[in-house]
């Protein structure tokens, strides 16, 4: 099983945690037969997947997250390496980190707030459940200093999604 692990920026430094192992959530996501999903059907799946986050974060006070471009970039490509070099991590294929992949799709460093991942979740709506039954990706998805977001989805040869959410401040 693979686990979810978030990284958040802190006073510039970065902090592993594990926020979630095998969750129940998790199990049922992954028991559904693998469906493939066209280009255009991503998009709308990346875009349902911010609606949904904004409803979260609206339902408890904090302003909803606009689409940044740079932040779509840098979470498609991503979610297109771990699919492409077959892992699971926040850490990249060349090593790199959120940040350094926010800021090579053009985001400022000092912008870069948090990122997400999953795999496995079939719908927006799976995903987004699955986030915020993890407390870590739920403080990444409620943290109202976080004014953009930016989410990517890639699939498998086989129909499993590979989901990236990260965040800016800018």
């Amino acid at each position: 099983m693979k686990r979810f692990v978030r990284k958040a920026v802190v006073a510039a430094a970065i902090i592993a945690i594990p926020t979630l192992v095998g969750a129940p959530a998790f199990a049922a996501a992954t028991a559904e037969a693998p469906k493939k999903v066209a280009v255009a059907d991503q998009a709308a799946y990346e875009t349902e997947v911010v609606k949904l986050t904004n409803a979260e974060r609206t339902a408890r006070g904090c302003k909803a997250l606009r689409i940044d471009d740079r932040l779509v970039t840098a979470a498609r490509a991503h979610s297109t390496d771990m699919v492409k070099q077959n892992f699971f991590s926040h850490t990249g294929s060349d090593g790199s980190n959120f940040v350094t992949r926010e800021v090579r799709a053009g985001y400022p460093r000092n912008g870069a707030s948090a990122e997400n991942i999953a795999w496995g979740y079939r719908t927006p709506q799976q995903v987004v459940t699955g986030w915020m039954n993890s407390p870590g990706h739920r403080k990444n998805i409620l943290n109202c200093a976080s004014t953009a977001v930016g989410v990517g989805v890639a699939y498998t040869s086989g129909g499993a999604p590979y989901w990236t959410q990260d965040f800016g401040r800018v």
